[in-house]
């Protein structure tokens, strides 16, 4: 079983490459460094060991204890990432790891990474080489002082030309720029300081080469030094969302959709899991009870996906519903229920409740809504004084997560929090985060139940759905 030397791209996840994705999927242990994005790591299997090898100011893991930890992990025949960020042969000492496995007899494979040197100009929208500007550039570290002084001939890339890009280089960033201009380069050159590159929180300084050292730079900062660092190619509303801390409440394993989205508009995404889906307090055994004669309603009614989840889990394949139609209360649940092979005979144009018991036809037979054990019984009590039978099973519970330390510190900021039910109001409030200026609110009960807990809403989706739910944002922040 090889040891993988993987790089993790510059900082925004999207630009992990699959076979990154593919091998973290399958680690066994994951050794990595200070990631710019640690959610990364939640790519690999709960089960995997997840080991911290960063260089922590004051504790630095030596590379000999790194390289020791990566021959003992591999000859003991367990999968091992070693993840670093961008590309673990730029500055990543992936050569000194490479060639202790190969001098220990341990297979390897070395799965590239997209560099910051090259990707975080991009963002910023500063292309490393441009027709008429540049035509080459050079790569180098400023990270220690010996690499300042003496392991780089500053005067000789002045005098080659073309753009240059230091990395790791606030530290010493006025040496630099001196030795620069000492070789022959302008004290005139433009300069791009971009922090966080790639991430939501990505912040261009520009400069010239005589201010650099003078300038206010806090790493990580990736400084880019030539005419191309003029150069502002950007689209102004591709990422509508830039700079701005958007909290999501929604349950840790139902995030990804709405998070990706955010991140998708520039986003910088808080996620702050303040529920989790739980079994009912009767452990299912209603639910499990009505799942084994579902065949025998003439409805079944979800108001959820989860309620969906919780009750194909109880049957064995899409046969068992027999004849039983099926209505849902908006989009997102039908949408959980073609991902088990099931289209709903029924869907209101509104999705609340409400606007499912409004178009429910009369009748006289029999009824199953699975749903959360705390509800409102808005729709169980229409559809009896339309003449239905109706048996309510709790299949899940909401109960209060309890978001990370750290969860709860990145949230202090934020310029918009997102609500998706009641319960996420409520609990979110039980934390004591400051709200921030913007509310935005899944639906017409979401905003009820804000407001009647003192909140300010700003937007409510018109759609109950998470593109909905966006679009009540943009328009909350005057975006679009």
């Amino acid at each position: 079983m090889p040891v993988y030397l993987v790089g993790a791209g510059p900082g925004d996840p999207g630009l992990l490459t699959v076979r990154a994705a593919e091998v973290l999927a399958a680690a066994e242990v994951v050794m990595y460094d200070s990631l710019a994005e640690v959610t990364l790591l939640d790519l690999a299997p709960a089960t995997a060991e997840r080991i911290f090898v960063g260089k922590r100011p004051g504790a630095p893991m030596p590379q000999e204890e790194i390289n020791d930890q990566l021959i003992e992990h591999g000859r003991a025949g367990r999968r091992v990432v070693r993840l670093k960020g961008g590309d673990p042969f730029v500055f990543g000492r992936g050569g000194e790891e490479a060639q202790a496995l190969l001098a220990a007899g341990v297979p390897f494979e070395v799965i590239p990474g997209v560099t910051s040197a090259v990707a975080v100009p991009a963002y910023a929208g500063i292309p490393v080489t441009h027709r008429g500007l540049s035509t080459s550039f050079t790569v180098v570290t400023g990270h220690s002082r010996h690499a300042v002084d003496t392991e780089t001939n500053w005067e000789a890339l002045a005098i080659a030309g073309g753009t240059i890009v230091v990395l790791m280089g606030v530290a010493h960033r006025a040496e630099i720029a001196a030795r620069l201009i000492a070789g022959g380069l302008s004290p005139q050159t433009p300069v791009a300081a971009i922090r966080w590159g790639t991430r939501p929180e990505q912040h261009t300084t520009r400069a010239t080469l005589g201010d650099l050292g003078v300038v206010d730079l806090q790493p990580p900062v990736t400084i880019v030094i030539g005419q191309v660092a003029a150069l502002d190619l950007t689209d102004p509303v591709g990422r509508p969302l830039a700079g701005r801390r958007v909290i999501v409440t929604r349950a840790r394993a139902q995030v990804s959709e709405l998070a990706d989205r955010l991140q998708e508009l520039g986003a910088e995404v808080v996620q702050l899991p303040v529920i989790t889906i739980a079994d009912p307090q009767d452990a299912g055994v209603a639910l499990r009870d009505a799942a084994a004669r579902v065949s025998t309603y003439d409805w079944v009614v979800v108001s959820s996906a989860n309620a969906v989840q919780r009750l194909a889990a109880e049957l064995r394949d899409a046969r068992a519903w027999g004849a039983a139609r099926i209505a849902a209360v908006g989009s997102a649940t039908a949408a959980a229920l073609r991902e088990h092979g099931l289209v709903a005979d029924l869907v209101p144009e509104r999705f609340v409740a409400e606007g499912l018991a409004e178009v429910f036809p009369e009748g006289a037979g029999r009824v199953l809504i699975p749903r959360a054990q705390v509800a409102r019984d808005v729709l169980p009590d229409v559809l009896r004084a339309k003449g239905w039978t109706v048996d309510v099973v709790d299949a899940y519970r909401t109960v209060p997560a309890q978001p990370t330390e750290a969860e709860v510190e990145a949230a202090a900021g934020a310029d918009a929090v997102m609500f998706t039910s009641s319960s996420t109001v409520r609990y979110f409030l039980d934390l004591g985060v400051a709200v921030p200026p913007i509310v935005a609110c899944m639906g017409p009960v979401t905003a009820q139940a804000a407001a009647d807990a003192g909140l300010a809403v700003n937007a409510v989706a018109v759609e109950s759905t998470i593109g909905g739910l966006i679009e009540a944002l943009l328009r909350a922040l005057r975006i679009g």
